[in-house]
């Protein structure tokens, strides 16, 4: 069984917040054993501690939000799942706002920064969840679910619908290792309609977008260019994998068509109700 892992020093990362807009000062220290990743506002009074729990989560619109003692944080998927592609189990992140850097809307940012500072090996075992059934979330409404079956490993298949001709079905399947993750998966970035922007502006939403963090089409095309022709796909699986780091490290295979941040996080508090 493997050991836990924090990392092996202190790293910082500063940028924009892709919803609020904010400026935001980000550093990620090594924390002990048992502590999880600990999110630790340091904006407020007394520094808040945010737990990146599944039980936590309050809000899945158009981002993944956890809340502890009535301070959140917000937009935390992409660097939950460069902790998860990693299997770092401990970690405090200290930040001034409450929300993450966007970096270029994907992961990898995250994913090197913390692999260039190192990892740490811990005197504990590791708390991975492995899976030993069917775990299912589904929507019957729209059509879409997300599942988790027993495997060796550590597998994501995801097939997403859209119906915009430029974009249609995509499907990607990966065995999730540190490699395949920073290839294939960790530079898929976020992708915006161009008119929805608008309406996600008024909403208080999108507000740090730019198309150096997002990559955005209309009914003409891409508005820059992709790093995969199926790059959708890859963030929705970028997604997934930071959503359900929320039960803990996963061992198994998950299994999706067109789920997103609601059925992701309803699955990992499913996981984590039996297994955490």
């Amino acid at each position: 069984m493997q050991n836990q892992i924090t990392l092996a020093a202190e790293a910082s990362y500063t940028g924009i917040g892709l919803h609020s807009g904010r400026e935001v000062h980000m550093v990620l220290r090594p924390a002990p054993v048992d502590t999880g990743i600990v999110f630790v506002r340091t904006d407020i009074p007394g520094r808040p501690e945010v737990r990146a729990a599944a039980t936590n989560v309050t809000s899945t619109l158009r981002a993944t939000t956890v809340e502890e003692q009535g301070h959140k944080v917000f937009t935390i998927e992409h660097l939950m799942s460069a902790f998860h592609a990693l299997r770092i189990d401990n970690c405090y992140v200290e930040m001034d706002a409450e929300e993450p850097p966007v970096a270029d809307g994907s992961s990898l940012a995250f994913f090197r920064l913390m692999q260039q500072t190192g990892l740490r090996e811990q005197e504990k075992p590791s708390h991975e969840i492995i899976i030993d059934k069917v775990y299912r979330i589904d929507d019957d409404e729209h059509k879409r679910f997300v599942m988790v079956v027993p495997y060796d490993g550590f597998r994501v298949s995801f097939t997403s619908l859209n119906p915009h001709k430029l974009i249609g079905v995509q499907y990607e399947n990966f065995e999730v290792d540190p490699e395949t993750y920073e290839r294939e998966i960790a530079p898929a970035r976020t992708i915006a309609y161009e008119k929805e922007i608008a309406a996600l502006r008024d909403m208080g939403l999108g507000l740090g977008g730019t198309l150096e963090s997002v990559i955005v089409y209309n009914d003409e095309g891409w508005l820059n260019p992709l790093h995969f022709e199926d790059e959708l796909v890859r963030h929705k699986i970028l997604d997934v994998i930071g959503d359900l780091r929320l039960a803990g490290c996963i061992r198994g295979h998950v299994i999706a068509t067109a789920s997103g941040h609601a059925l992701n996080t309803k699955l990992a508090r499913k996981i984590a109700a039996e297994l955490g």
